[in-house]
């Protein structure tokens, strides 16, 4: 069995913001959780331009202490708004999650899918444990951008601006038995990571608003060299220990 869902979430930005808040957000996380057991550990990023296209290539290593130690490996081509990963594929849409086949799938695909709306709103969406109040949209006010709080139950009708992830992620587990359980595990572990990722996104937007693509990539390559500089002093640290 296969298990295909496609998760709509709903973003209070445009398409080419988002291009911008997902990368930074990605950086600040990586900086912020590594060493705890949770982050992104960054293998590549480069660009590239062969027979997938011309894009942004990258390699990460997500690690989810809080889920049982689960690591996760992506490989992405991002030649946005379109994003293919080993994972997922996604489409960024100026819309309010109402395209009925974003990613162009075929009839196969479209009769096993199953579609789920995430409300990064909704605190239900993940663990109680990883609520924190300052990365609750309903309370958040973007001061430069001048954006939010989403506290209203309509919000998702009413943003401005506005903009819709398309994520498909397929799941195949072929070890019977355990198949069934293992799929549904990472699925509902992959919406809790999609949830509290753009609740983090939408609550970061002051730091992102404004940004260029090369202040970002800027910022990439700095959060790079100390993530590296980090794990050598935990490797150190480590060694001293022992």
């Amino acid at each position: 069995m296969v298990l295909v869902k496609e998760y709509r979430i709903i973003n209070n930005c445009t398409v080419d913001e988002y291009r911008i808040a997902q990368l930074y957000a990605v950086a600040k996380m990586s900086m912020s959780e590594t060493g705890s057991g949770e982050g992104v550990e960054v293998i590549k990023n480069e660009p590239y331009d062969n027979e997938k296209g011309k894009g942004q290539y990258t390699k990460k290593i997500y690690s989810f202490a809080r889920q049982g130690s689960l690591e996760l490996h992506e490989e992405a081509w991002n030649a946005y708004p379109h994003c293919l990963t080993v994972v997922t594929e996604t489409m960024h849409l100026a819309d309010r999650a109402e395209t009925e086949n974003a990613l162009n799938l075929d009839a196969k695909v479209l009769a096993q899918r199953v579609v789920e709306h995430i409300d990064v709103t909704n605190d239900k969406e993940f663990s109680a444990a990883l609520y924190k109040e300052s990365e609750d949209p309903k309370l958040y006010k973007a001061t430069k951008a001048e954006r939010g709080p989403l506290s209203t139950e309509d919000w998702m009708e009413t943003c401005e601006p506005v903009m819709t992830c398309y994520k498909l992620l397929t799941v195949e587990f072929g070890w019977w038995g355990f198949q069934t359980a293992v799929e549904r595990y990472i699925h509902s572990t992959m919406r809790e990571v999609f949830a509290v990722f753009h609740r983090q996104l939408f609550c970061d937007t002051d730091g992102w608003f404004g940004m260029t693509i090369e202040e970002l990539r800027a910022m990439e390559d700095d959060t790079a060299k100390k993530l590296i500089d980090k794990r050598n002093q935990e490797l150190a640290s480590k060694t001293e220990s022992n």
